[in-house]
């Protein structure tokens, strides 16, 4: 969501020691092996939305322009530098978690309720003006996990992806928000549940477009952008350094050779 299988890999379990399990090579994936289960299902929820008519062409379109963008940003203008270890860039606190929850709340399980329920009752529209957000989200959690889990891509890669997915979300949701506003109204004499679903949609839309715009002027662009790139730099100038120092070592060996022992 906000970067979640980026930011916090480890952070309500830090402070307790557990045996680690046996790693898979990094980059060793197989599509039934290191996929989970979520993440299977969120492919599931991605084909059914790409094939049911109800995304734009440019929602689907934007994934695939974005994946090609990162392995372009990857290969060419930040490769990565690290040695394998932790990919955590952003350790949470425990009101960090609690923030992460309430945005995987309103960005993912409503919404998903609120599709479900529009199928349910009917509610063609509904369904439509929610569908954009909820296929976008799906492929941002899919794509961090997946890009998380692969060495090639440097931490400022891995950052782009919320901080992208994001921008382009809340385009999304400002269409929605005026489509639930200001293009549907409530029949004459509506009963209290179709009151009820009708304010239910207005303030998921309005949640939706509050939390990702506090989450990307407030977080991504000024707190885990920046320390992804401190920690892209401190990883390059590490390998520049132990680079540099090996060749200060070979020159010093070459401009003193040892001398030959006398016989």
């Amino acid at each position: 969501m906000s970067g979640v299988s980026l930011a916090v890999a480890a952070g309500k379990d830090a402070n307790k020691t557990v045996p680690k399990p046996k790693q898979e090579p990094v980059g060793s994936m197989t599509m039934m092996g290191s996929l989970r289960v979520i993440e299977l299902q969120l492919v599931a929820f991605v084909l059914v939305f790409s094939a049911s008519g109800l995304i734009p062409l440019l929602d689907l379109l934007f994934p695939a322009l974005i994946s090609i963008y990162l392995l372009l940003l990857a290969r060419f203008a930040f490769p990565s530098y690290s040695r394998g270890g932790s990919q955590q860039i952003f350790h949470g606190s425990r009101l960090f978690q609690a923030y992460v929850v309430v945005g995987t709340t309103v960005g993912l399980f409503l919404p998903l309720a609120y599709v479900l329920g529009g199928f349910g009752r009917g509610d063609e529209y509904a369904v439509r003006c929610a569908s954009p957000h909820l296929f976008l989200v799906s492929f941002q959690i899919l794509t961090e996990n997946i890009i998380s889990s692969l060495s090639m891509f440097s931490p400022p890669v891995r950052a782009l992806v919320p901080l992208m997915y994001t921008v382009r979300r809340i385009f999304v949701d400002i269409d929605w928000m005026h489509n639930v506003w200001l293009n549907k109204t409530l029949p004459a004499n509506p009963h209290l549940k179709e009151k009820g679903w009708f304010w239910f949609g207005r303030v998921l839309a309005v949640a939706n477009l509050v939390y990702y715009s506090i989450n990307l002027f407030g977080f991504l662009i000024p707190r885990f952008l920046p320390r992804a790139f401190k920690r892209y730099f401190q990883e390059r100038g590490e390998i520049y350094a132990k680079e540099a120092e090996d060749k200060r070592y070979v020159v010093n060996n070459k401009s003193y050779p040892p001398l030959n022992k006398l016989d």
